[in-house]
């Protein structure tokens, strides 16, 4: 059980580093997030949260509602960016991607719940 809690929110956090990294670093992602009709600002906003969001997830001795936050979060993000590619008609291998991390984020939360509730 904690072998899958640990492995699924290891990609997890991992994707949100590599991406907040991208977000605040890579020419191509800043024009990419810029093409998608968002702002400077809100690229910024999301690198800082994604950040936020891999300290709360891999961090055990937060509080639990503060977990849930950032699973919500980081599961909101993924949709929303699914929104966004789809509506920009970005290839859908982009979209697959996203659908999978959150079928990765649900099997890591599902997790957290049962190691939560077995103590």
């Amino acid at each position: 059980m904690k072998t899958t809690y640990w492995l699924t929110t290891g990609i997890i956090a991992a994707f949100l580093l590599w991406s907040a990294y991208s977000y605040l670093f890579s020419k191509t992602t800043i024009d990419g997030i810029k093409a998608l009709g968002f702002p400077d600002f809100f690229r910024i906003q999301l690198a800082v949260l994604k950040v936020l969001a891999v300290v709360v997830l891999l961090l055990p001795m937060l509080p639990p509602q503060l977990k849930e936050w950032a699973y919500a979060g980081v599961g909101l993000f993924f949709i929303t960016a699914i929104v966004a590619h789809f509506a920009h008609r970005d290839p859908i291998i982009i979209n697959l991607i996203n659908v999978a991390l959150i079928i990765v984020l649900a099997i890591s939360y599902s997790y957290w719940h049962k190691m939560a509730d077995s103590f």
